[in-house]
């Protein structure tokens, strides 16, 4: 996607597998090393958001989609959590057909502490909300107007394009910049977070925050990495193998958990 010069993509392979040589380690947290390879893509490239048509597909049909689906589940914090899940479905690495059957299905949580979740919740002060995907906007709304309820909430997302994550520019496309509020970036474009390369405002906000709500596999890669203070709680579906595995859930599962 980033090109289609076949001569600059067999240079820019070269490139990535020269990173992992030097970089891949056991010890390593995946998405560091993953933020590597999207940097040299888009410099080796000159194409700075290699997904942008891809995001652009997924505010059309998320937006279509969540208005289709905004009644499949009750306005109560289980069935908005349950709609925020199903947004996770949206996944460019599927055909688009198939995330829309996937997307109409019910939810179901193979790990729930969907109730402890809530508790949690009812008693913050401050929230973090950390958005994943795109088109995942639509879904995550109706859930953080809930949560503003009980408390303050910041919306998280990338301060610049990496993969289909969710950016400034990708809110003011779909309209919903104003909607969400207090909206801040994490001053990086890595899948999830990577705190060295985080801005101070977003690891002080972190820091700081009573309440962590993490959508999306690159936030669980990346934050489970930390110890748990119950501050954390994850929202996902496990899209691959290694992150079922960690989970103890069948791959596809949804699942929201305390850490």
């Amino acid at each position: 996607m980033a090109t289609n010069d076949v001569v600059e993509r067999e240079c820019v392979i070269q490139e990535g597998i020269d990173i992992l040589d030097t970089y891949f380690s056991r010890d390593q947290v995946s998405i560091v090393v993953a933020t590597r390879l999207h940097d040299a893509i888009k410099l080796r490239t000159g194409n700075s958001d290699p997904y942008r048509d891809m995001k652009d597909i997924e505010i059309a049909v998320a937006r279509t989609l969540s208005h289709e689906l905004e009644n499949t589940y009750n306005h109560s914090f289980s069935g908005l959590l349950k709609f925020a899940a199903m947004g996770n479905a949206i996944d460019f690495f599927c055909p688009i057909e198939s995330v829309k059957q996937e997307i109409r299905q019910d939810v179901s949580f193979a790990i729930d502490m969907s109730a402890e979740f809530e508790k949690r919740l009812k008693s913050a002060r401050g929230i973090l909300y950390l958005a994943d995907n795109t088109g995942e906007a639509f879904f995550d709304l109706p859930l953080l107007q809930w949560m503003r309820q009980f408390a303050r909430v910041t919306y998280v997302v990338k301060s610049a394009p990496v993969q289909n994550d969710i950016t400034l520019d990708e809110l003011h496309r779909a309209g919903l910049l104003t909607e969400f509020g207090d909206v801040i970036t994490t001053g990086t474009a890595s899948p999830g977070i990577d705190f060295i390369q985080a801005s101070g405002e977003f690891r002080h906000r972190f820091d700081t925050a009573d309440i962590i709500f993490a959508k999306g596999m690159g936030y669980y890669e990346s934050l489970s990495e930390l110890p748990s203070d119950g501050r954390i709680l994850y929202c996902l579906k496990a899209k691959c193998q290694p992150v079922s595995d960690s989970l103890n859930v069948p791959l596809h599962s949804y699942v929201t958990l305390v850490q």
